[in-house]
């Protein structure tokens, strides 16, 4: 489907929401100040996310995140130390949040290369093996269209190294 006719930016899709139909309170999105730079980041956070990514660190270790592609854990945004989950060649590198590469799967992200993500986290426990689910919330990830300029100036996909 070809999204390049729709021009709402507003336009926020929620994904994975858990089975509670627990939904985010878009009009309270806590967001990080944004950067100086001119380039569109594709994935940013809330405020909670980041809050929440700091005690499972501090627990955990470094940590990465891979989209999920459905099936068991519904399209949800997961949470490993890192070198828990194998990378692959078909994975690529939306970016960094929090200090933390956020993955997707190639073909995953050719659907979803027409929008901003930004991860936040609600209430409910998922069904995944995301470090957040034994504090009884989970990471869930909202989307918007990007707009034409932000296309234009869209931050690279970030290189893959051997060791990811």
């Amino acid at each position: 489907m070809d999204i390049h006719h729709l021009k709402n930016p507003i336009l926020l899709l929620v994904f994975s929401l858990n089975a509670m139909n627990t939904t985010p309170n878009i009009e309270s999105l806590e967001l990080p100040a944004k950067t100086s730079t001119n380039l569109v980041p594709r994935v940013l956070l809330t405020k909670a996310a980041e809050e929440l990514i700091d005690k499972l660190r501090a627990d955990n270790g470094e940590l990465m995140f891979h989209q999920s592609g459905g099936c068991c854990d519904g399209s949800q945004p997961m949470c490993y130390p890192v070198k828990e989950f194998r990378i692959g060649s078909n994975d690529v590198c939306l970016g960094t949040i929090h200090g933390c590469n956020f993955y997707m799967s190639r073909d995953q992200f050719e659907y979803w290369k027409h929008t901003q993500l930004t991860i936040d986290v609600v209430k409910g426990r998922g069904a995944s093996f995301s470090l957040e689910i034994p504090f009884g919330v989970r990471f869930i990830t909202l989307s918007r269209l990007f707009t034409d300029e932000e296309l234009e100036r869209l931050e690279p996909l970030v290189a893959m190294r051997e060791d990811d």
